[in-house]
């Protein structure tokens, strides 16, 4: 008879059971809390370097018909900026509104937080010098122009392409 009273007990309170093992499940389950530390974006594409965008601009310079040993120098009016969510605060303080924002960031696990971006702006150059070899053609000096103008959104006049020392 015990036996049986114990089976209908369980049979009862089966569903919270379940419920309070669910619960001691994720109280034992990390929070990411506990190192405190942030990351910056885990993306490597997403960062910006003007060394990188020089040498891929020389590389692909470097393919076009004529121009042989190519090196290309940018230089930037604004570098590239982020924009991040924020959030805002109103505060009354001795009667004066203060306003308190602080950046939104989001849990992507095992400790790690990360800004939540909603803008990224891309640098805006000013302008451009290309050297290389074949600059002593007008047509190479052109081609290489219109390029580096499609690369950078830079007029014609902002950039300048040179003779390569011999």
């Amino acid at each position: 008879m015990d036996r049986e009273k114990l089976r209908d007990i369980f049979r009862k309170y089966r569903a919270v059971g379940l419920v309070l093992l669910a619960g001691l499940l994720l109280l034992l389950l990390p929070t990411g809390k506990s190192s405190g530390q942030e990351r910056q974006t885990s993306d490597d594409t997403q960062l910006y370097s003007l060394e990188e965008t020089e040498q891929r601009m020389a590389q692909l310079l470097g393919k076009m018909s004529g121009v042989g040993r190519v090196q290309v120098m940018l230089t930037l009016k604004t570098g590239p900026t982020l924009q991040l969510a924020q959030d805002m605060d109103l505060e009354q303080e001795e009667g004066s509104l203060r306003q308190r924002s602080q950046p939104v960031t989001v849990n992507r696990g095992s400790g790690w937080q990360e800004a939540l971006v909603t803008r990224q702006d891309y640098p805006v150059y000013q302008g451009a010098v290309v050297v290389c070899q074949g600059a002593g053609s007008s047509a190479v000096r052109l081609a290489v122009t219109e390029a580096v103008a499609a690369l950078t959104a830079l007029s014609t006049e902002k950039i300048t392409v040179v003779q390569w020392e011999q």
